[in-house]
């Protein structure tokens, strides 16, 4: 008999059949930005929670499923997760898929950093086809620390290199601008030894204006903000974008 899974599910103010709902709506909308528009929008306001997933290298990784908290990443993960399903049943398959590799609930299968999504098919990185020559390219060993710690516990580091737009090419450039769409997967480029991002969000355009949707530890909860004014003080962008499936 399969050992039974430990899971953890907090639905905040929706409930799994009203989910069921918003999920089969949204599935009518082929366009993946515009449904990653509609999906995220429901989870404006939401308060902002950090460390809400359970597991570490001592601890069993259970897992969770919390909408009436959550952190950048875990933001983005519920998003994409729900913009692959049709239903709340789906929406559980594949936000393993999209948090774990292999979809299996492990803490060492976690997709710790952003750029981990470019492996797994459902988006791909278009920070070149955005920035063009503005791009810079580094090499980055992820996890690991000047000092040689490990910024994550029992994870080994993975050797990446990843390109990046500098913020001010971005403010600057408006066809650099031109170039996002609603929908793109957007993290905020880390100098930092053993980062790849420091903080992620999803590009919302309206009309002539360009928002970041996040969520927002300054803010308190998920909120759609100024999206040139917010990169202006970040080192610069890598952008994923969801891969119509």
């Amino acid at each position: 008999m399969p050992e039974k899974e430990n899971r953890l599910l907090i639905l905040g103010r929706w409930t799994a059949e009203g989910l069921n709902r918003i999920l089969q709506e949204s599935s009518k909308i082929n366009a993946a930005g515009q449904r990653i528009d509609v999906l995220s929008r429901n989870l404006l306001g939401v308060d902002y929670k950090a460390s809400t997933l359970i597991g570490d290298v001592n601890t069993p990784e259970i897992f969770v499923v919390n909408l009436d908290g959550m952190d950048c990443m875990t933001f983005i993960e519920y998003i994409e997760a729900m913009r692959l399903s049709g239903s709340f049943s789906e929406f559980i398959k594949n936000l393993k898929i999209v948090r774990y590799y292999q979809g299996k609930v492990a803490f060492g299968n976690r997709t710790h950093f952003f750029t981990d999504w470019m492996d797994l098919g459902f988006v791909e990185d278009v920070t070149t086809e955005i920035g063009g020559t503005k791009t810079i390219r580094v090499d980055k060993r992820l996890n690991l620390k000047k000092d040689g710690g490990y910024i994550i516990p029992g994870i080994p580091y993975k050797d990446r290199e990843i390109g990046y737009i500098p913020s001010d090419a971005v403010a600057v450039d408006d066809a650099v601008m031109d170039r996002l769409n609603t929908g793109d997967y957007v993290g905020m480029y880390s100098k930092e030894d053993g980062l790849d991002v420091s903080h992620v969000g999803i590009v919302i355009k309206t009309g002539k204006q360009i928002y970041l949707r996040h969520a927002s530890f300054l803010a308190g909860k998920v909120v759609d903000e100024n999206f040139k004014e917010y990169i202006a003080k970040k080192e610069g962008l890598v952008i994923l974008r969801p891969i119509v499936v």
